[in-house]
C-alpha cells in the first residue's frame, strides 16, 4: 500500500487516511521498513477508513444542499441565538470572553482562540437546542481550560450535564448537516 511518510519530533507513529491518500506520521528516527510494517499491521483499518470515506461522499452527494437564501437565514438566526447562549454560559463559569464570530464552516462546530474569541458554525441552527448549548458550553469552557483534559470536561459537565448525550448526537448526525453546504466553486 502506498503512503506518504512525514517525520517530525513526535514520539509515536500514526496513520491518517485523507482524500489524498494514506499519511504516516512518525518520529524522525523511524526507518522506511518500520513504517512499512506499521502500515501493513493497520491495513484492514486503513481499508475500512477508505470505505467509510467513500460512503460519506456518496451520502453527501445525496443530501439536499442549502440555498444561498437559506444559508443567509441560518447566519442571521445564529447571530441572534449564539451570543445570548455564550453570555449565559460565560456568566455561569465566571469567565470573560472576546468576540463571538459566526461562520459557515465545513468541518468545525465551534472554536475558542487564545485571545478568548469564540467562533461558531451557523449550521448549528439546524441542530436541536440542546446540541447548540452543548457546543457553546464546550467552547466557553475553553476560556478556563485550553485543553480536553479531565478538569475541562468537569467544567463542561457542570454547565451541561447532558453534554455526552448531545455530543454523541452531533457525532452521529453532524456529517449529514455539514453535507448540506453547497459545493465550493
Amino acid at each position: 500500500m502506498e503512503y506518504t511518510l512525514i517525520k517530525s519530533r513526535r514520539k509515536t507513529i500514526a496513520v491518517q487516511v485523507t482524500d489524498r491518500g494514506v499519511i504516516v506520521r512518525a518520529p524522525k528516527h523511524t526507518t522506511r521498513r518500520e513504517a512499512d510494517a506499521f502500515v501493513q499491521k493497520h491495513e484492514d483499518w486503513i481499508r475500512k477508513q477508505f470505505k467509510k470515506r467513500e460512503q460519506n461522499r456518496m451520502e453527501a452527494a445525496a443530501v439536499q444542499k442549502l440555498t444561498p437564501g437559506e444559508l443567509a437565514a441560518l447566519y442571521e438566526q445564529a447571530r441572534e441565538v449564539l451570543p445570548d447562549r455564550v453570555r449565559h454560559f460565560a456568566a455561569l463559569l465566571g469567565e470573560p470572553y472576546g468576540r463571538v464570530t459566526i461562520r459557515c464552516q465545513r468541518t468545525r462546530w465551534g472554536s475558542c482562540s487564545t485571545k478568548r474569541n469564540l467562533n461558531f458554525n451557523c449550521l448549528l441552527m439546524l441542530t436541536p437546542r440542546e446540541v447548540i448549548d452543548a457546543v457553546v458550553a464546550h467552547e466557553v469552557c475553553h476560556l478556563k481550560e485550553m485543553n480536553h483534559g479531565a478538569v475541562f470536561y468537569a467544567h463542561v459537565l457542570r454547565l451541561c450535564p447532558e453534554y455526552r448525550r448531545w455530543d454523541k448526537w452531533l457525532r452521529d448526525n453532524g456529517r449529514r448537516i455539514l453535507a448540506r453546504l453547497p459545493e465550493e466553486k
